[in-house]
């Protein structure tokens, strides 16, 4: 029946109380913001001598001090930044500290780590064209330009991944859906990957996930020449091989030509894992190591590593993306729908590698080369191996220290001569208790050694002298 007043009153709102509280601004919102932004921008504009390393403390310790954070009634967003700034955020190491040095260290640029709140309070979805299309052309004008540094040809592409493990697994899986589509499946003992002695972990990973054998090649690099053997005794079962453009460890980059010519004259996938190591392609004093990875079928390089992006982004990049997206699009009544909407030639990153909901975690990456320039990339990268190779000279010169393997990029494996394992670890925990530094133990053939990698522009020659200086002492 009509109403002569007006049309029917709308049933109550289901959204009501406190949940529309979280979503209406007020003034300790406002204070928020504005405490939140100056913090931030007080930690970005620290320079080398203000940052901080930090420093791990026991859970216990921080159940203590904090006290229960998820309540009924909230503690206020004042309240927890104040737990954040104050409590939380010490005990977290920073990976920009100079003389963070261990593992694989970042160091965002200020616009990068600016763009990345952008990205945030945007509220974009980048799976797709349809619903992120400016942050996906951004995102892919960033992978032409490493394409183009791979000289990778006109239509390669792919997108960001979260890390060089998803990249790896995601161009290992389209590899074997290439072979797939090309030859039946190995009767015996199914299919396989070739990688060396010394590529990363994840590749082991993405063998056991996707339940393949793992062949591996004994040296410190991979060579065409040794290659080539276990490669023709496994042809039948080889769907890809895996090279590293910078092995974690030691830094080095394998024979890429030779892997490139056997990998051709087989017919087999060939991935260059690049995450740490490919971003010294923007330096023309190390291009000439890459020498073959032109060839390569997939490559992935990580700019939250040595290309001063925050985490998490890895750029994965095919030869020919139509492989992958085989591969990795996903089917659904309202995924399909997207290509009537947008476009069926439209690229949705989504459908090159195993994900589908994603940020657009490449776009604080485009806004920093976008904004420096790709010159003031490749000058950053150059700093880093210049400060490396001095530091190479200085274990050279040293006393106590002796090199293990000549360095090829930015990292510098060496021994303390006369010391036992322990000794080792004793000195990282001191380096660290102090807010020194962070370099921990590694090995190499069953033997101690330790490690720097140098990724980090802001760290210079003296940060590695001290670092040396102090192995003089017996901890």
């Amino acid at each position: 029946m009509s109403n002569a007043s007006g049309p029917a009153a709308p049933p109550p709102s289901p959204v009501t109380g406190s949940y529309r509280d979280m979503h209406d601004f007020d003034t300790s919102d406002d204070v928020f913001g504005e405490r939140a932004l100056a913090f931030s921008q007080r930690r970005m504009r620290l320079d080398a001598d203000g940052v901080v390393l930090g420093h791990p403390v026991p859970s216990g310790e921080l159940d203590e001090r904090v006290g229960p954070s998820i309540t009924e009634g909230g503690l206020g967003s004042i309240e927890a930044l104040r737990i954040f700034t104050d409590v939380l955020e010490p005990t977290c190491l920073s990976t920009d500290f100079p003389r963070y040095l261990a593992y694989i260290p970042a160091a965002p640029t200020e616009v990068s780590i600016i763009a990345d709140m952008l990205v945030s309070a945007c509220s974009i979805y980048a799976g797709t064209w349809l619903e992120g299309a400016g942050a996906v052309w951004a995102e892919n004008q960033a992978l032409a330009w490493l394409a183009n540094l791979a000289g990778l040809p006109p239509g390669a592409g792919g997108c960001f991944v979260s890390g060089g493990t998803i990249g790896n697994l995601s161009a290992l899986v389209a590899a074997r859906a290439a072979a797939g589509a090309e030859r039946p499946p190995p009767p015996d003992g199914g299919w396989a990957v070739i990688a060396g002695e010394c590529s990363h972990a994840s590749t082991r990973t993405a063998a056991t996930v996707m339940g393949v054998e793992l062949l591996a090649v004994p040296g410190r690099k991979l060579t065409g020449e040794a290659l080539a053997p276990v490669l023709e005794a496994n042809r039948h079962r080889v769907f890809a091989v895996v090279a590293t453009a910078g092995s974690t460890n030691l830094g080095l980059v394998d024979d890429l030509a030779g892997v490139a010519d056997a990998c051709r004259a087989a017919g087999v996938w060939m991935h260059v894992d690049g995450a740490y190591g490919g971003a010294a392609m923007a330096a023309p004093s190390a291009r000439h190591r890459f020498a073959g990875i032109e060839q390569a079928d997939s490559f992935i390089v990580d700019p939250h590593k040595w290309l001063f992006a925050p985490f998490d982004a890895c750029a994965l990049l095919y030869r020919r993306p139509e492989l992958a997206r085989r591969a990795h699009a996903q089917h659904a009544s309202y995924l399909d729908l997207d290509t009537e909407i947008a476009g069926p030639e439209d690229w949705n990153p989504s459908d090159y590698a195993i994900h589908l909901s994603r940020r657009a975690r490449g776009l604080p990456f485009w806004f920093s080369v976008a904004s420096y320039g790709t010159r003031a990339y490749g000058d950053a990268v150059e700093c880093c191996l210049a400060v490396a190779g001095a530091g190479a000279d200085l274990i050279r010169g040293s006393e106590h220290l002796e090199l293990v393997v000549e360095p090829e990029l930015s990292v510098l494996a060496f021994r303390r001569l006369g010391w036992e394992p322990h000794q080792y670890g004793a000195w990282s925990r001191r380096m660290l208790d102090t807010g020194a530094a962070l370099v921990v133990p590694s090995a190499l053939d069953g033997h101690p050694i330790l490690r720097i990698c140098v990724v980090n522009p802001c760290t210079t020659v003296d940060d590695l002298r001290m670092i040396f200086d102090s192995l003089a002492d017996n901890p």
